[in-house]
């Protein structure tokens, strides 16, 4: 039986976002009774003001839930010491991956600022998930097609799968031509009927399940592919068959924490 897996959440608080349950352990507890098995988390403090600080704190997470958190490491493109940073972090239990954030970083995602850090993850053999907003300035889901291509032996996720309703179905086109992205669909704007599309457009085997968490809550997120008109063969792809595959031996699982 294929695993549940969110390939999108986070934990920690927002400066302008309310989120009433930041903590690991009440993300852990929802999973738990809804039937999710793991999720890789990116800490807000990474996200915003700090990203070795942040992903120290993500770590500890992974360390207190192992086998249920999984760690996306936060690169910071305005650091030069950032990739020996990132390389010693990767080496750490329960990592699954690097985290882009352009419209935090203020930095395009096309810049050549972040190659250091897709050297990394196509050297230790990791997907990247990058923040995806439709129109943005600096993480337009073409941006982020130009990214693929100049790492192709990199899987890049394209978070929010472009976040409005207007590029859903861009992103979808747009991922199927460039072999080595892949659409997260994390987002309060998803609909089933979105889901299906790009299932339908994309290829079910590249489309990955995520919720937000603690932003959104993460019991939404998963009753949208719950009750999507999908296969129950594309279903397992979606909820965690396709990112267990990208993810390989760095997935350990653990119900029991």
């Amino acid at each position: 039986m294929s695993p549940v897996l969110d390939a999108h959440g986070h934990v920690g608080s927002w400066v302008d976002f309310f989120i009433p349950e930041p903590g690991a352990r009440w993300l852990v507890d929802t999973n738990d009774a809804i039937g999710i098995d793991a999720v890789g988390v990116s800490h807000l403090v990474a996200v915003g003001r700090d990203a070795r600080a942040g992903n120290e704190l993500a770590l500890a997470a992974a360390e207190r839930h192992p086998g249920r958190i999984g760690v996306w490491l936060v690169g910071d493109p305005h650091r030069p010491d950032a990739p020996s940073i990132l390389r010693d972090q990767l080496s750490r239990p329960g990592v699954w991956g690097f985290k882009l954030h352009p419209d935090t970083h203020a930095c395009g995602a096309d810049d050549p600022r972040y190659d250091p850090v897709l050297d990394l993850a196509a050297d230790a053999g990791v997907p990247v998930l990058v923040h995806g907003q439709t129109g943005s300035p600096t993480s337009d889901p073409a941006q982020l097609v130009e990214l693929a291509r100049r790492h192709p032996e990199v899987s890049v996720l394209v978070g929010h799968a472009g976040l409005w309703p207007a590029g859903f179905d861009r992103a979808a086109r747009l991922a199927t031509g460039q072999p080595n992205l892949y659409l997260e669909i994390c987002g309060s704007r998803l609909t089933t009927r979105w889901l299906e599309r790009m299932v339908a457009v994309a290829g079910p085997e590249r489309v990955l399940f995520g919720t937000d968490a603690c932003f959104l809550d993460p019991r939404l997120g998963l009753g949208k592919v719950r009750y999507a008109r999908l296969s129950d063969t594309d279903r397992a792809l979606v909820l965690g068959g396709n990112l267990a595959r990208l993810l390989g031996d760095r997935i350990i699982l653990d119900r029991t924490t």
